[in-house]
């Protein structure tokens, strides 16, 4: 029957696959949140690492798991790998400008120093930028009693998963240098677990690293206020200059001002970019927590808010400045570069009427001229005619020699200058003239 495929042809593919497909189908599974179960202890580090720094990265942890006999990343290109032994589980990441080890364990009992996982021969691919400590576990005890080690001043709770865990917090660099978050099962379902860690190690990476583009538009607010300042100065010029040399004048520094400014808004624009990513991710992240207050505590939304979202608006501030200087810069530039090109066509109008004037003068000067070169012509073929006339007079032909220089006079001079006239007319329609 039409439309029913018999079971060989089931199982054979029928049509040819994008080259893509399997690329798509697989990205959505590349990075599948982990299994784990309380109580766990988390240990997350990211490096900020650029090309050569993640290579280096994932030679390092390929020699490491040729040494534990484990299966490494596979391929140049490989930017996520998974490593378990005895009984701990290494998880490494490569991204745009970080590489992430983040290991979990059963947490020991005892809270002791942490284990050395990177061990003495580690290179770190790049300077570290997060280390986060997350502790899973199991308690049943009052909140206030529970949250004692952390600072009063900057603690931050948060009941996650509609109440099942509670998030604590104080964002504070402590032992070992590293951040430290407390999550207490509350009744977490078994696939919980794994997404909710992972989500609060996310959520500490990303806000530490979309705070990176506070300092650069600090760095940057001078050297943008100083080009508004230049800006403001060579308008104000504008309208004052005397002179065409001075509009050109202006017209560089107007382009100084311009090329600076491209300048940084160049070497600044991945930051301000990356920052804006990262914070839609934070938002992301919390949104996926599912909050809930704590009677007496802030929660971490409201305690991040209060800190990232100010320092979002300074860079997005500097954005906006940067991209309407740009706009009042090129505005600026095209208004001179036409008052330019208006004085230019003034002084070429100028310079075409002076041209003009001298040709006429011209003109008449060689009509003057020609009239004199009649005249002499004249004068010396008249002559010649004279001193023929008298030779044939001497040699007893009865002429009278003056009478045929008179009568010579007229025929002579007309001719001329019907010539010079001819050769004038034959010159101004000469075709290489115009060429």
């Amino acid at each position: 029957m039409l439309g029913v495929a018999t079971e060989h042809a089931a199982i054979r593919p029928r049509f040819a696959e994008h080259p893509l497909r399997s690329f798509a189908l697989n990205e959505i599974h590349a990075r599948p949140f982990p299994v784990m179960a309380t109580p766990r202890l988390v240990l997350h580090y990211a490096f900020m690492t650029d090309a050569v720094g993640a290579a280096r990265s994932r030679e390092d942890l390929a020699r490491r798991c040729d040494l534990m006999k484990v299966e490494g990343p596979v391929g140049e290109n490989a930017n996520h790998h998974v490593v378990e032994s005895g009984g701990v589980r290494l998880r490494w990441e490569t991204h745009s400008e970080f590489t992430t080890y983040t290991w979990d364990l059963e947490r020991p009992l005892d809270d002791g120093p942490l284990p050395d996982f990177f061990g003495e021969g580690f290179q770190a691919p790049g300077p570290l930028m997060v280390a986060l400590r997350i502790d899973l576990v199991e308690d049943t005890r009052p909140t206030e009693l529970i949250l004692q080690s952390l600072a009063p001043a900057s603690t931050a709770v948060s009941a996650l998963r509609d109440g099942r865990a509670i998030g604590a917090t104080d964002f504070q660099v402590g032992d070992g240098r590293m951040t430290r978050i407390l999550l207490i099962d509350r009744g977490l379902y078994p696939q919980e677990v794994g997404p909710l860690v992972q989500r609060v190690v996310e959520l500490e990476t990303y806000r530490t690293l979309a705070l990176l583009g506070l300092p650069e538009a600090r760095r940057l607010q001078p050297e943008v206020s100083r080009i508004e300042a230049g800006l403001r100065s060579c308008t104000d010029r504008i309208g004052h200059a005397p002179s065409l040399s001075a509009n050109r004048q202006l017209l560089e520094d107007l382009t100084q001002l311009a090329a600076e400014l491209e300048a940084s808004s160049a070497a600044s624009a991945f930051r301000f970019g990356a920052s804006r990513a990262y914070y839609e991710i934070v938002t992301m992240r919390l949104t996926a927590l599912r909050e809930g207050t704590l009677d007496g505590y802030t929660r971490w939304s409201s305690f991040l808010e209060r800190r990232l979202a100010p320092a979002m608006r300074t860079c997005q501030t500097l954005e906006n400045r940067q991209a309407d200087l740009s706009r009042r810069l090129e505005r600026a530039a095209n208004l001179l570069r036409t008052r330019i090109d208006v004085e230019l066509e003034q002084q070429n109008r100028q310079l075409l009427s002076s041209m003009n004037r001298r040709a006429r003068l011209q003109l008449r000067l060689q009509q003057w001229v020609e009239g004199l070169s009649v005249a002499a012509v004249s004068y010396y073929v008249i002559g010649l005619i004279n001193y023929i006339a008298k030779g044939v007079y001497d040699s007893g032909v009865n002429i009278n020699p003056e009478l045929v220089t008179a009568i010579a006079v007229v025929p002579v001079v007309l001719g001329i200058w019907m010539f010079v006239r001819f050769i004038r007319a034959r010159h101004s329609h000469d075709p290489d003239e115009h060429a």
